[in-house]
């Protein structure tokens, strides 16, 4: 991950990804323990946890994320989060249940971003609020960057980077959201993207003005079948631009 104006002392530092472990009833969860088991032994420098933490149903997922976030990835340096759509409950319409989600993650250890600039170690973290979530205002945080130093954007759905907001922006932007689609036919694109922009699937995409988009692909299931489409936690190495 190349960064503008990248501090000297975090070269070669790794950056780690998680996104959309969607804990719940829709599959069993304990996968998504077992892959912080692992996740762990790579000692990441940095942690960015980019949304749907919950596949919400009721407030058992409360308990259910709990559990999970007992035992959390989290980054030597710092470790970092933002709220997906799901994170506001049914219909994203739940202010009360993204609430509690960003209490539990910070309870974890996780920096909770809503709209928000953080400074560490010399990386300039601004965390998004979801773009279908109730508190989506991205504009203010984005005019108050300072473009000479460190940055990197964590969001959660990437049609959010198709908006008119972005000014001198020129860095990374970390999405998750769209489970890479879950099933994919080979060769063929996933026939279900929750996304306008059908270009949004996974991976690293070059956007205009020398932004670059890493769309993760779930460490968590939204529905339990994935066909072509493994699960992700994505590890980054720091370098400068």
């Amino acid at each position: 991950m190349p960064i503008k104006i990248l501090p000297e002392h975090l070269v070669g530092k790794t950056l780690m990804q998680i996104s959309d472990i969607h804990v719940g009833n829709r599959f069993n969860y304990q996968f998504i323990i077992d892959s912080f088991k692992k996740a762990k032994l790579y000692k990441p420098g940095f942690v960015m946890y980019t949304g749907d933490y919950v596949s919400y149903e009721d407030e058992q997922q409360f308990k259910q994320l709990q559990e999970v976030m007992q035992k959390p990835v989290l980054g030597n340096l710092g470790t970092f989060g933002i709220l997906g759509n799901h994170d506001y409950g049914i219909n994203w319409y739940q202010q009360e249940v993204a609430d509690q989600i960003n209490t539990i993650l910070e309870d974890s250890g996780v920096t909770m971003l809503n709209n928000q600039q953080k400074e560490n170690s010399g990386l300039y973290i601004t965390g998004l609020d979801d773009y279908w979530g109730l508190n989506f205002n991205p504009k203010k945080v984005l005019s108050e960057m300072n473009h000479n130093k460190a940055n990197l954007i964590l969001c959660d759905n990437p049609d959010f980077c198709d908006l008119d907001v972005w000014g001198k922006y020129s860095g990374w932007i970390l999405s998750g959201h769209t489970n890479g689609g879950q099933v994919k036919p080979p060769f063929l694109k996933p026939p279900v993207l929750p996304v306008k922009n059908k270009r949004y699937t996974a991976g690293e995409i070059p956007l205009k003005k020398g932004r670059t988009l890493y769309i993760n692909s779930a460490l968590g299931n939204s529905r339990q079948i994935r066909f072509n489409v493994r699960p992700e936690i994505t590890l980054f190495t720091l370098k400068k631009a």
